[in-house]
């Protein structure tokens, strides 16, 4: 074992100390650690694992776990003590590409997965494992490749998927914008851990430099667990999705629609942060949600045991400033659709109403490369921070420079706005360049001008023609409850950090008369 897997193991074991739930008196002994090298497919690529296993006798549950993109299978060793502690054999893996495992970055390609079937092959030969009952799990990268895993083996019986994709073409181009600080740091990470090879990094220059779009979103595809939706739905694999309403890598408006076409026993839970946020402190081995229900749903789907979780509402959701709700299904979430019509900007303060049905004879121009203070954070650490203190990320207002921005406020109402869903803005444009690009921010006004974000997106327009046009962007799904008194607030600009934009450098967009928002409340 190397000097850092060394000290990491040692990390590792020292958190277990937090790990306060208690397991099942069946598997009360001491679990055994061993290190092991499982041979893969592909010109004999070795990968690098780990097996914790509980000492008592018999055949037991299994979860394989692949490791996050930039980590190693030592990731998951405070969460594999626990789970064998509850009876689990549990086997983590270093995918190929990364850290001292063999061959090249297969991004949750054919290898992968190819990768994932041998080492349940390994795992059923080599542990106690009883071949009935294999579950598969991980946080962002591995989640990714233990649900697309469940289409290709029919051996994976239950998956829990955290802060992972289900759509990386969505991912990667959500309303036709490049995400530029997400796709940089995965650029970044493979870089400097992994081994990308010809095909990832050919791939990242190709999306940095906007070329080839289409054979990178052809490549995106193949790595998407809704291409494979049906093939996931005959296996019938028990499926958790856990995630953060602010995933700057894979934002949840595709859980959503991935899960709403799941057929089989479903489970989603959405919790404020971002991309691996709300799972963090479960991997040091400290007593955390999203790992609690982890626990649950193997327990249920593999361990053969009644934790409950089955007869529970399938959607579970800890809003951003409200108590925990659960759902019979997704469209229950809300129960009407309130459009906010856009107005005319008044003079004196530069902000028009929001509200009422949308109105005509008005425009606000934008300058199409200058950014405003209005914007989504910094990818991780914004909405990653907002997490642990319960405090969305704030601005104040009137600093919002109204001859960059276009700021639209609405009346003061007398009973708080209860948003759950996906709120729909609807932007009438004119005078646009062939390509160009605006961002939409919805935020929570007080009375001193200081707003907070609820959510936000951009979409971009990639045509050839110059003139009149219409775009509607699906902003991130949300719950967020506005307080009575505090004004709705929708703020359009033309750039943001987070992403790549189309717009021409001294140009301008237009937003015009007829726009709206349509917001989901309950």
């Amino acid at each position: 074992m190397t000097r850092t897997r060394r000290a990491l193991t040692v990390l590792a074991a020292a958190a277990l100390a937090a790990v306060t739930l208690q397991a099942p008196p069946a598997a009360a002994a001491t679990p055994t650690t061993r290190f092991v090298d499982i041979t893969s497919s592909g010109a004999g690529v070795t990968l690098k694992a780990n097996v914790v296993a509980p000492a008592t006798s018999g055949r037991h549950p299994a979860i394989v776990f692949p490791s996050s993109w930039g980590l190693n299978d030592l990731e998951y060793l405070a969460q594999a003590n626990a789970l064998a502690n509850r009876g689990y054999v549990v086997v983590s893996y270093t995918p190929r590409g990364w850290w001292a495992s063999g061959g090249e970055i297969d991004t949750a390609g054919p290898q992968d997965l190819a990768d994932l079937s041998k080492v349940v092959d390994w795992t059923i030969a080599n542990t106690a494992a009883d071949p009935a009952r294999i579950g598969a799990a991980g946080v962002s990268y591995g989640a990714g490749i233990s649900l697309l895993g469940a289409a290709f083996d029919k051996r994976i019986r239950a998956v829990v998927m955290m802060s992972g994709w289900t759509d990386l073409v969505y991912s990667l181009y959500g309303d036709n914008t490049r995400h530029q600080q997400s796709a940089g740091l995965l650029s970044l990470a493979a870089t400097l851990l992994g081994h990308p090879g010809a095909d990832l990094t050919g791939k990242l220059a190709d999306f940095n430099a906007n070329r080839n779009v289409d054979e990178v979103k052809a490549w995106a595809k193949a790595r998407s667990a809704a291409t494979y939706l049906d093939a996931i739905n005959a296996n019938q694999p028990a499926v958790m999705i856990a995630n953060a309403w602010g995933d700057s890598f894979f934002p949840p408006d595709q859980l959503v629609d991935f899960f709403g076409k799941l057929r089989t026993p479903k489970r989603l839970e959405l919790r404020p942060g971002d991309h691996a946020i709300a799972e963090f402190t479960g991997i040091l081995g400290l007593p955390n949600d999203a790992w609690t229900s982890l626990y649950r749903w193997f327990d249920q789907y593999l361990a053969g045991l009644d934790s409950g979780i089955g007869a529970e509402p399938p959607v579970q959701l800890q809003p951003l400033n409200a108590g925990s709700e659960h759902y019979a299904s997704w469209s229950a979430l809300n129960s009407s659709v309130q459009r906010y019509g856009l107005g005319s900007i008044r003079w004196l303060d530069g902000t028009g109403l929001l509200g009422g049905a949308p109105s005509t004879g008005w425009s606000k121009t934008l300058p199409g490369d200058l950014d405003t203070i209005a914007n989504g954070g910094v990818v991780l650490l914004t909405n990653g921070v907002g997490a642990f203190t319960g405090q969305q990320p704030q601005i104040w207002l009137p600093a919002v420079d109204r001859l960059r921005a276009g700021v639209w406020a609405s009346e003061r109402p007398g009973s708080a706005l209860r948003i759950r869903g996906i709120a729909q803005v609807h932007l009438n444009l004119t005078g646009t360049a062939a390509q160009g690009t605006v961002v939409a921010y919805l935020y929570d006004l007080d009375s001193l001008g200081n707003a907070k974000l609820i959510t936000h997106a951009p979409v971009s327009w990639l045509g050839t023609a110059t003139g009149s046009r219409s775009v509607d962007v699906a902003l991130s799904a949300t719950a967020y409850d506005v307080p009575a008194g505090h004004s709705l607030t929708l703020v359009v600009d033309t750039v943001d950090p987070l992403y790549y934009d189309a717009n021409t450098l001294g140009g301008s967009v237009t937003v015009a008369g007829g726009s709206y928002v349509d917001v989901p409340v309950r």
